[in-house]
C-alpha cells in the first residue's frame, strides 16, 4: 500500500500518550541501527531467535514524524521501527548513568570565529583618579560606587569592618521586605573585614574590591554555606567547593555579606520565598525585579551591598539592572569561569556584575576574569580599561530603526536625549542594523540545554515542586523541550555558527553600537557572546529606563568607556530609591 493510500490517523487516540512523549525522541535517530555503527558485521546480520515485543509500534512511528519533519513511506517506516526500538533501550540505559548536575557536556563552545586573531597587548589596570568623598554617617556611604567606598577604606576612613556591618543590618531591615536576600553570610563577611582591614593598616592592599562588601547570585557554589538555586529541590543544597568567582572576589579581598535571591533554576524573580521585589516599586508582585539576578539588581539598587554578581543566559543581568537602575555589565561569552555556577545553558551562561557604577564594573571584572583551568570555554585575551580614549576617536553606531520605531513620546524623548548626551561628549553617531537573520529560532538551544541540565528531576518528579508552573515556566518548558530532536538542535547550533560569522562582519566595522535596553540586540548578542554594558538614562512613570552598549568580542572597554562618558554627563546613577518608605 502506498502512503499516500494510507488513512491518516488525526492525533494519538489509539497511542498511549505518556509512552508517546517519552518514545518520541527516537524517532529522530531511527536510521541508526546496528548496521550503520561501529559493530563487527557478525553481530550487526546475526540473526535472533526470538524477537521481544516492540514497544515503539508503527502508529507512534507514524505519529511523531509530523513533528520531526519527515514523512517516511510505509517500508521505510518497517525498515527504520527495529533502530528506533534499540534506541530506546539505550535512552533508558543512558538515563540510569548518575550524570551529577555540575557536569559539563564534551563539547565546547566558543563565540569567536575559527582562526579569528585578538592582537591587543595587556594594560595594566587602573581606574581614574578618585576623589575621596565626604559623609558625616556610615549610612549615608549606602549608596556609594564601589570605586567610592574603595577611596575611604583604601585611605582608612572608613573601615571595611564599619561597613561591613552597616550593610548586614540593611540586609536585615530591607532584605525581607524585598525579598532579596536568601542567606547572610554575617560570621564569613566579620571575619573577612576585620582580616581586610588587618591587611590594609598593614600596606597589604589588593586594589579596588579589598574589604568592600558585596553579594552574589545563590547559584555559586560556596562551600559551607547553602547554595539553593533559587528552588524548593535545592533549598538545603550544600556543594562541597567554592566556585572559582567566590575564590577570585575571596583573593581580590572582597567581604562576601550574602548570597542573594534569583528565580528558581534561573528563570525571572521568583524563588521558594516568593517574588523578589524591585526597591523602586515594592508592591508591585508579579513582575517584581526581573530577570534571574533579581536579588544581586535588587540589592544593589537598595544599597544594601557594595556590588554584586549576577549570571545572564538571556537577559538576566541586563534585564534587572535595567528595571532597578543599576550598571549590568554582560561580559563576553567564555569571559569569566562558570565552575561551580549553576550550569542552565553550557553555550550560552554568563556571569558579570551589577553595580552602581561603571568603573565598578570594571573593577569587579578585573578581578574575576580569565582562565581557571576548570572551564575550559574560558579565553585568555586580556581585559583592558582604557577609560581617557576620547569618544571621538572610537567608531559608535546606533540602531537608527529600533529609535526611530519608538512609540511611547516619553521613551521617544528620553532616548532623544540620551543620543543628544552622547554626541555632546564627542560621539560620531553613525546609523547601522543587526543582521537580517531568522534568530529567534535558535531560542531551541537554550530550551534543549536547559531541560538537560534539570532532565534528572523533570523525570522524577521534583520539578513539580517548584511554585512556576504555568506555561511559561521551566516545569512546562523543560517537558516541551523533550520534543527537541537531537537534529534539530545540531541544527540550530550551525545555524548559530553563521550568526556569528555575520556578527563578527558587522562588528569588524564598529567598536560599539547603541541601543534601547533591552532591546533588540539582546537575543542576537547572548547567542554570539559579545558583550554588553547598560546604564540609566532616565524615570517614566516612576521607574528607571535604560541605554545599552554593546562591544566586539573581549572587548568589554569599549563598551563600558562610551557607558562612562555617558554615565558622568548625566545624574541618573546618583538616584536612588528611597528607603525609609520600603
Amino acid at each position: 500500500m502506498k502512503k499516500t493510500d494510507r488513512k491518516r490517523t488525526p492525533g494519538l487516540t489509539n497511542v498511549d500518550r505518556r509512552t508517546f512523549v517519552k518514545l518520541l525522541p527516537a524517532a529522530g535517530v531511527a536510521g541508526l541501527t546496528a548496521a550503520h555503527l561501529d559493530l563487527p558485521l557478525a553481530d550487526a546480520q546475526q540473526p535472533q531467535a526470538a524477537q521481544a515485543p516492540q514497544r515503539v509500534t508503527k502508529e507512534m512511528l507514524h505519529a511523531a514524524e509530523q513533528l520531526i519533519g519527515l514523512e517516511l513511506n510505509d517500508a521505510q517506516e518497517t525498515m527504520a521501527l527495529r533502530g528506533v526500538n534499540q534506541n530506546l533501550n539505550t535512552y533508558e540505559s543512558l538515563r540510569k548513568i548518575d550524570v551529577p548536575l555540575d557536569t559539563e557536556p564534551a563539547t565546547t563552545f566558543h563565540p569567536a570565529p575559527p582562526g579569528k586573531k585578538f592582537d591587543w597587548k595587556p594594560v595594566k589596570f587602573k581606574l581614574t583618579k578618585q576623589e575621596i568623598p565626604k559623609y558625616n554617617s556610615i549610612e549615608e556611604v549606602a549608596f556609594f560606587t564601589a570605586t567610592q567606598l574603595a577611596e575611604l577604606v583604601r585611605a582608612r576612613q572608613v573601615s571595611s569592618v564599619d561597613l561591613t556591618k552597616m550593610y548586614l543590618a540593611r540586609l536585615k531591615r530591607y532584605g525581607p521586605k524585598l525579598l532579596c536576600v536568601v542567606t547572610l553570610t554575617e560570621d564569613l563577611a566579620l571575619k573577612q573585614a576585620a582580616e581586610a582591614d588587618r591587611e590594609i593598616k598593614a600596606g597589604k592592599y589588593r586594589g579596588p574590591l579589598h574589604g568592600i562588601p558585596c553579594g552574589i547570585k545563590d547559584l555559586f557554589a560556596t562551600k559551607g554555606i547553602k547554595t539553593t538555586w533559587g528552588a524548593e529541590p535545592f533549598r538545603d543544597q550544600m556543594i562541597d567547593y567554592d566556585a572559582t568567582v567566590v575564590e577570585r572576589l575571596r583573593n581580590a579581598g572582597a567581604v562576601l555579606v550574602a548570597k542573594l535571591s534569583m528565580g528558581a533554576l534561573a528563570q525571572g524573580g521568583r524563588w521558594f520565598e516568593g517574588m523578589t521585589r524591585n526597591p523602586w516599586q515594592v508592591d508591585e508582585t508579579q513582575q517584581g525585579s526581573s530577570g534571574s539576578s533579581a536579588g544581586p539588581a535588587s540589592a544593589t539598587a537598595a544599597g544594601l551591598v557594595g556590588f554584586s554578581i549576577g549570571t545572564e543566559t538571556l537577559g538576566s543581568i541586563v534585564s534587572p539592572a535595567v528595571r532597578c537602575g543599576c550598571v549590568g555589565l554582560r561580559p563576553t561569552y567564555g569571559r569569566v569561569s562558570r565552575y561551580g555556577a549553576m550550569g542552565l545553558s553550557w553555550t550560552m551562561d554568563k556571569i558579570g556584575p551589577i553595580c552602581r557604577g561603571v568603573e565598578d564594573c570594571a573593577a569587579t571584572l578585573s578581578a574575576i576574569y580569565g582562565p581557571d583551568q576548570r572551564d575550559t570555554t574560558v579565553g585568555d585575551a586580556p581585559f583592558n580599561w582604557v577609560p581617557e580614549i576620547p569618544l571621538a576617536k572610537m567608531r559608535i553606531g546606533y540602531l537608527k530603526a529600533e529609535f526611530d520605531g519608538i512609540q511611547n513620546e516619553k521613551q521617544k524623548i528620553m532616548y532623544k536625549e540620551a543620543l543628544d548626551v552622547l554626541k555632546a561628549a564627542g560621539a560620531n553617531l553613525e546609523p547601522m542594523e543587526l543582521p537580517k537573520f531568522s534568530t529567534g529560532s535558535l531560542r531551541i538551544i537554550l530550551a534543549a540545554e536547559a531541560a538537560a541540565a534539570f532532565d534528572d528531576i523533570t523525570r522524577d518528579g521534583r520539578v513539580n515542586q517548584l511554585s512556576g508552573q504555568t506555561p511559561g515556566d521551566w516545569p512546562n518548558s523543560f517537558r516541551t523541550a523533550r520534543f527537541i530532536t537531537a537534529v534539530e538542535y545540531i541544527r540550530a547550533q550551525r545555524a548559530r555558527t553563521l550568526l556569528i560569522h555575520e556578527m563578527d562582519n558587522l562588528m569588524s566595522k564598529w567598536d560599539v553600537f547603541v541601543t534601547t535596553a533591552p532591546g533588540s540586540s539582546l537575543l542576537v548578542t547572548n547567542l554570539t557572546g559579545h558583550p554588553q554594558v547598560c546604564v540609566p538614562c532616565g524615570f517614566i512613570d516612576g521607574l528607571p529606563r535604560s541605554i545599552m552598549f554593546t562591544g566586539g568580542l573581549y572587548d568589554e572597554g569599549s563598551p563600558m568607556r562610551v557607558a562612562l562618558a555617558y554615565e558622568r554627563a548625566t545624574k541618573w546613577h546618583t538616584m536612588h530609591p528611597k528607603m525609609d518608605s520600603v
